[in-house]
């Protein structure tokens, strides 16, 4: 009885991670550390597979290494692979190299495909210790080097839907192309007031439309009391009704994804681009959010009600911004009218950024980037992307609607989905404290922080010239944002309630709870339809956000029939959160691989950069003007043994005492790059291989160490650190607050 309960007590489930080196490790269902896996088990297994496995030994570092018992499931799933003949034999070669064997190809199942061809594989035969894995080619995506292959590639790598249902093609198709008299009825007539769309130059949904006037107080004089602010949004639920043919792929999507140059959408363009998008000049039915602001950006009143409005301009960030600063000489005669509200909401915008500092919301400076390409799809240029005055503006605009709308669900007591965000986990502040003591930042972070109290410390270090680092540690100290209908407030944007109400177009949760809204001024209570199982392509991601997510309530308490609703409400905010990550993971996975390319003209040229990440494996630069990141692994610091202080983020030598710090300036050489694992790899220049650079801190009076056989962290698990260096790979994003604020 013991040795069973000994051989239970080893044994565990989890998700297999295979590695581009052969080897890979099981992801713990309970949490647990990963379970490494060697060649040999791979064999049997793929990337992916749900298993049941067992410890069979521990490395000097405690490490477990095992073996698989058992296959659990292994989900049906294609494969993308390029297309080779090696002595007369057809073979797969996965592009996600953490499928670690190549495909055997059957001769029948070639169809009309090429060599070097990129396709589409479907196994026929499992793998097996002694056999490779067998399948056939069910769909050709073309050569290698096709424009937009990468974007294929990725779609399919990630489970990214990305044709519409015949049913939903003809549902869209069936709709009208403008606004038909009937639809009118029960709606408030706006058409006459100058509603504007302010957005990006390559936009081409609209969204939101604004405006604001002056809001005039009762009694004597009528002085302006603040503002009166309309946001009105595209009224999707009118067209993609509950359960329908259009509702069903929106919730298999849950999302848009954006890549550069295309869009994959939640809705036929016929939707997106046209019936629901507030083009201007056009009447446009709308779900509008009217509010009255006062002077403190306090909103002081709303209502939501359905319209019918008409857009009068649509002006680019670029304009408004110019616009705001006077540069009106541009503007066409029409526009002049604008000119008057736009002031009005610039007003408005200055109340609401005060109120936003009041509540100590936190706003961390990050870089995001622009990619320009070539008709070709290749990138010429990476640019940082500029936030005016405009930006700002609208963001507040749609905050302050989103906030109403989390409001309105609460007030009324009924089931939608929240924005949720909570505070950073008490493992990320112990991290956070350590780092900051070490650089000398005197900073209470209490055990229950509140956003003041990390927006404190962003305004505290904003001199120093390691500023951005500092946010960067304060930005992944934070959690990551969920739909759920547990409302439980939002820690980045100081909101006791927040639901995302502005992109229905683009976001499923949006469109929820615009159906929730619509429902109560109707007086009565919406039901979710009858909602399809996850799919297995972001099953993974949902477990895992299942298991950091709070509990969204004490459904066991509630009454039977509410208790399943709850959990239905539960379920399709787990669904959504999750196609959320799979968008990022998959524009992320495009984006690395067109950087990867375009340094592929660099190799071997000397750049400046800035140390943006340290690990114990090496450290990640991000180039200067170039924002491409790369990693110089601990193995091409010569001369040293060097050791990881996780306390100060730092890799110091030794014998020489050369320190390698987060934030420190430092020329780097291109030295490899790899397509296919989306890697690139710097090392120190020449001039600095026998010695630290001049950039490296040596403390005074220490002589540098001779050059000698590189000693480093890297034996023996190289392989476990590079899986680490993609979990601890920083994101050049925007900050939690802003990535989940009402705008893009």
């Amino acid at each position: 009885m013991k040795t069973d309960k000994t051989r239970m007590k080893n044994e565990l489930e989890g998700s297999v991670q295979g590695h581009r080196d052969g080897h890979g490790f099981v992801l713990r269902d309970d949490g647990g550390p990963d379970l490494y896996l060697p060649p040999a088990q791979m064999r049997a297994v793929l990337h992916g597979d749900r298993v049941r496995a067992a410890v069979t030994q521990f490395d000097r570092k405690g490490r477990a290494e095992g073996r698989v018992l058992s296959i659990i499931s292994r989900p049906p799933r294609p494969l993308i692979a390029r297309l080779v003949r090696e002595s007369g034999v057809w073979l797969a070669r996965p592009e996600d190299r953490r499928y670690g064997q190549d495909v055997l190809l059957e001769k029948r199942g070639m169809g009309r495909a090429r060599e070097g061809q990129i396709a589409v594989i479907a196994f026929t035969g499992e793998p097996a210790l002694h056999a490779q894995p067998t399948g056939r080619v069910t769909e050709v995506l073309g050569d290698a080097d096709d424009a937009g292959m990468e974007i294929e590639i990725a779609v399919r790598k990630f489970g990214v839907p990305h044709e519409f249902s015949p049913a939903a093609l003809a549902q869209a198709q069936a709709l009208p192309d403008a606004v038909q008299p009937a639809e009118r009825k029960g709606r408030i007539d706006l058409t006459d007031v100058p509603f504007v769309t302010i957005d990006g130059e390559d936009a081409r949904d609209f969204d939101d439309a604004v405006y604001c006037q002056p809001a005039v107080a009762s009694g004597r004089g009528k002085r302006p009391n603040g503002w009166r602010l309309l946001v009105a949004i595209a009224d999707v639920s009118h067209y993609v009704t509950n359960g329908d043919a259009l509702d069903a792929d929106a919730f298999e999507r849950a999302t848009s994804v954006y890549f550069p140059r295309r869009v994959i959408p939640m809705l036929p363009e016929k939707l997106s681009n046209g019936l629901c998008s507030l083009n201007p000049q056009v009447d446009r039915l709308a779900l509008v959010c009217d509010m009255l602001i006062d002077r403190q950006g306090a909103i002081t009143a709303y209502q939501f009600y359905p319209a019918v409005i008409h857009s009068h301009a649509r002006l680019t960030y670029t304009q408004a911004a110019a616009w705001l600063a006077g540069e009106t000489g541009g503007a066409a005669p029409g526009q002049q009218a604008l000119l008057p509200q736009l002031q009005n909401l610039a007003s408005a915008y200055r109340a609401l950024l005060a109120a936003r500092h009041a509540r100590g919301a936190v706003e961390l400076d990050s870089v995001e980037t622009q990619i320009v390409c070539d008709e070709a799809g290749r990138i010429t240029q990476i640019l940082p992307r500029e936030r005016n005055d405009a930006h700002r503006l609208i963001e507040e605009a749609m905050l302050a609607a989103n906030v109403c709308a989390a409001d309105f669900m609460l007030e009324g007591k009924r089931e939608g989905l929240f924005r949720v965000h909570d505070a950073p986990p008490p493992d990320k502040l112990a991290t956070l404290r350590s780092y900051l003591a070490a650089l000398g930042v005197r900073a209470a972070v209490p055990d229950e922080p509140q956003p003041a109290d990390i927006q404190r410390i962003a305004e505290q270090v904003a001199a120093r010239p390691d500023a951005a680092q500092i946010h960067a540690v304060l930005l992944r100290s934070m959690s990551q944002a969920l739909y759920t209908p547990a409302n439980s407030g939002h820690f980045g944007l100081a909101y006791p309630a927040y639901a995302h109400f502005t992109s229905p177009i683009r976001r499923y949760p949006d469109l929820l709870v615009h159906r929730v809204i619509k429902a109560m001024l109707a007086g009565r209570k919406y039901a979710l339809p009858k909602l399809p199982a996850f799919g297995e392509a972001h099953e993974k991601l949902r477990q895992r956000l299942q298991k950091n997510a709070r509990p969204a309530s004490a459904a066991e308490n509630l009454p039977r029939k509410t208790a399943k609703a709850h959990q239905a409400w539960e379920a399709a905010g787990l669904h959504c959160s999750a196609c959320e990550r799979r968008a990022d993971e998959a524009s992320r996975d495009v984006q690395a691989w067109l950087k990867c390319q375009y340094m592929q003209q660099h190799l071997g040229e000397v750049f400046e950069g800035t140390v943006s990440a340290v690990t114990s494996f090496g450290l990640f630069v991000t180039l200067k003007d170039l924002y491409v990141e790369g990693l110089i692994h601990v193995s091409e610091l010569a001369g040293d043994y060097y050791r990881f202080d996780e306390a100060r983020q730092e890799l110091r030598g030794e014998r020489s005492g050369t320190r390698y710090t987060l934030g420190q300036p430092l020329r780097v050489q291109v030295a490899r790059v790899d397509l296919d694992g989306r890697r690139i790899d710097f090392c120190l220049p020449a001039a600095s291989a026998d010695g630290p650079p001049a950039s490296a801190d040596v403390p005074a009076g220490r002589k540098t160490a001779r050059p000698a056989a590189a000693k480093t962290d890297r034996k023996p698990r190289a392989a476990k650190a590079a899986k680490a260096a993609r979990a601890a790979k920083p994101r050049t994003a925007r900050s939690s607050a802003r990535s989940s604020s009402g705008r893009r």
